[in-house]
């Protein structure tokens, strides 16, 4: 979905850039691993970077895990122009599109090697977000559905550009969905 939407901006000759939690996570945030510490830590880094992008005057969204609502705070009250999505999806549904094979993993039995534990919503915290700027449920609209409405809300937010502050939103992903 951030692709699309990406795409479409880009379409419209709107700077766009997507922080993808994985990229990241492989680049400037290698040395975190997943304690609840370290995904803050990695969210506040990936808040920053969205930050230098959106003072440039370019939008900039963030797919990645975002489980607490300490650190969704935080990035609002520390920059301006966070916007927080709720991707939303019941778990029976993301378990069938399990690209990664993390749901297979995190449901092994204990003590397996393989066993994954600390996959969000799962067997780890999530928070979920009451008052997010912007809730999708992907299991009850399409992919173009989803993206539309993530586009809309997007162009809706742009600072005029004969404004003093162009300053872009900054969209934050607040689940495990694919964006």
């Amino acid at each position: 979905m951030a692709k699309n939407v990406a795409n479409e901006l880009t379409g419209l000759g709107i700077r766009t850039e997507i922080i993808d939690g994985d990229e990241y996570r492989n680049e400037i945030c290698r040395d975190l691993g997943f304690s609840k510490a370290d995904r803050c830590e990695n969210i506040r880094r990936l808040g920053f970077v969205a930050s230098r992008f959106s003072a440039h005057g370019i939008v900039t969204i963030v797919s990645a895990i975002n489980p607490y609502s300490e650190m969704r705070q935080e990035l609002a009250e520390k920059y301006q122009h966070v916007n927080i999505v709720h991707i939303d999806c019941p778990v029976k549904k993301l378990i069938s599109r399990d690209t990664k094979g993390l749901y297979k993993k995190a449901f092994l039995p204990d003590g397996h090697r393989d066993k994954l534990n600390n996959l969000t919503g799962i067997n780890a915290q999530f928070d979920v977000p009451y008052t997010p700027d912007l809730y999708i449920n992907t299991s009850e609209s399409t992919v173009a559905q989803s993206t539309s409405t993530l586009l809309y809300f997007i162009l809706n937010n742009l600072n005029p550009l004969d404004k003093a502050e162009k300053k872009q939103p900054i969209i934050v992903n607040s689940t495990g969905n694919s964006f």
